[in-house]
């Protein structure tokens, strides 16, 4: 197993859990957001960005709740996942997100989600 450190992110959405997870979950609506190309066959999405194709399996997802994928070309035991949680008293809607980068690419991963993040709720109208 390679030395990737865990990570994880959480931002504030202002969506319904239903529709957030549409966005998560789906080709067409991780292609408005996450990469610029997303195709599935199954469980197997591709992710398609600038002409480069990344393959990942849809592990586990509970409806309305989290995706969670793993690549296919990964050699350890690493993931991500999207995760939406929902605040019982206040009924914010955040994302959590949990992924792994290397050491010197941890700052960079967490940048390239914020960045992502930020494309997702311009998409769903959200601050």
């Amino acid at each position: 197993m390679s030395d990737k450190i865990k990570f994880e992110l959480e931002f504030v959405i202002q969506s319904s859990p239903q529709l957030l997870y549409q966005y998560l979950s789906t080709p067409s609506g991780l292609s408005e957001w996450f990469a610029d190309n997303v195709n599935s066959r199954g469980e197997m999405f591709s992710f398609i960005w600038d002409g480069s194709e990344e393959e990942a399996k849809l592990i586990k997802r509970k409806s309305d709740e989290f995706v969670k994928f793993s690549w296919v070309d990964n050699e350890d035991d690493s993931f991500f996942e999207l995760k939406i949680i929902v605040d019982e008293i206040t009924q914010d809607v955040s994302l959590f997100i949990t992924d792994f980068a290397e050491e010197d690419e941890l700052e960079e991963a967490k940048m390239l989600w914020e960045n992502q993040v930020s494309s997702l709720k311009q998409v769903l109208g959200s601050k």
